[in-house]
């Protein structure tokens, strides 16, 4: 069979999955994710303590509530030792990991600071916690500084796989290659790699998203963490095409994440935020459908509302616990249990250095 052949006919086999809408077929789509999931990892779900460092952003994409030209919105960043206590807090709940979540900024002193961070938190654990970074597009010398530091996994979410899409949801001068060359540096610096895309964009297709699970593929991603576009009111997004369906948006997440799972294997997939805005158990329904992966927030609550992405972030009157608590919920709700003290490293990841090892 020829590659084109084999792309043409995983194409359709997603965009089936996708087209999906009968309740029984729902059903056993769902069902043959959390197969897919049992035999790469078993039915545990791992937990990535999220701190959100900062809301300041040099980028204005069109879609997001933090962009720089929200002349509305209060700017933060938060104290080193506010985000080594949160880890320390993660570390003391037997947490494997965090993810250090921040706009997008370019300028040494943020570079020097996230540095700083990720060698305190490596110090404060000894290493027992995985640091995940999720602050955006730089250059392959501040990624080698920061894994080099002791970062291991980042997550770079290119949002869409389709370029022209892409450019609908950007101003100019933002480049969808320059977001690709970013995620091959990463794979090349031995970062476990993440990425992801919004799902029911204005404009977007089933076709669109099939594509961007085969993106996955080819980019050899390890992690993928995605959800549905949301409205943010104060955005040009917002302001052009109104609230999108929920229901929509939720049937849609959901049947990205089974037919991820189900195409890919053994990656990490994370249920998101982005689920329990548009239903309460949303995460507890991502994992249903495949996911294994949740990112419990323990940023500051004083400081949550100010990281909208969009409107009607859930959690930002919780604290740590309480959000730890809810989850443990929906996870136990799930049919799952939480992989306590476990890094919780993809098996993708495992496989990809070990071919990287035998290829030289």
């Amino acid at each position: 069979m020829t590659e084109d052949k084999t792309k043409t006919d995983e194409l359709k086999a997603l965009v089936d999955m996708l087209s999906i809408e009968d309740r029984e077929e729902l059903d056993a789509l769902f069902a043959k994710a959390r197969e897919v999931r049992a035999d790469v990892s078993g039915d545990i779900v791992y937990l990535r303590g999220l701190v959100e460092l900062s809301n300041i952003c040099v980028k204005d994409c069109f879609y997001c509530g933090i962009r720089t030209g929200n002349a509305e919105l209060e700017r933060y960043q938060l104290r080193f030792l506010d985000v080594l206590n949160a880890c320390r807090w993660a570390e003391e709940w037997r947490f494997g990991s965090v993810v250090l979540q921040a706009g997008e900024r370019q300028d040494k002193v943020f570079v020097d600071w996230v540095e700083r961070l990720v060698s305190g938190i490596r110090e404060q654990s000894e290493g027992r916690l995985r640091i995940t970074l999720a602050v955006g597009e730089q250059s392959r010398d501040v990624y080698q500084r920061w894994i080099e530091a002791g970062a291991e996994r980042y997550l770079l979410r290119v949002e869409t796989s389709n370029p022209d899409l892409y450019q609908k949801l950007h101003p100019v001068d933002h480049s969808f290659d320059t977001r690709v060359r970013c995620l091959r540096d990463l794979k090349e610096l031995g970062y476990q790699v993440g990425t992801g895309v919004m799902i029911g964009l204005p404009g977007q297709t089933l076709e669109d998203l099939a594509r961007d699970i085969l993106f996955f593929k080819e980019i050899d991603a390890d992690m993928i963490g995605m959800g549905p576009y949301l409205y943010h009111g104060k955005t040009p997004m917002g302001e052009q095409h109104g609230e999108p369906d929920p229901d929509r948006q939720l049937a849609l997440g959901l049947k990205m994440l089974a037919a991820t799972r189900i195409h890919l294997g053994n990656v990490n997939l994370a249920a998101t935020t982005a689920l329990e805005a548009l239903v309460p158990n949303g995460k507890e329904l991502g994992i249903y459908a495949g996911a294994n992966v949740v990112m419990p927030n323990l940023t500051e609550t004083c400081y949550r509302g100010a990281y909208c992405l969009y409107d009607g972030k859930p959690g930002t009157e919780s604290n740590a616990t309480q959000s730890l608590e809810h989850l443990s919920l929906e996870i136990e709700k799930a049919g799952c249990e939480i992989g306590w003290d476990a890094w919780g490293d993809a098996p993708h990841f495992a496989v990809r250095m070990k071919e990287g090892a035998v290829q030289k």
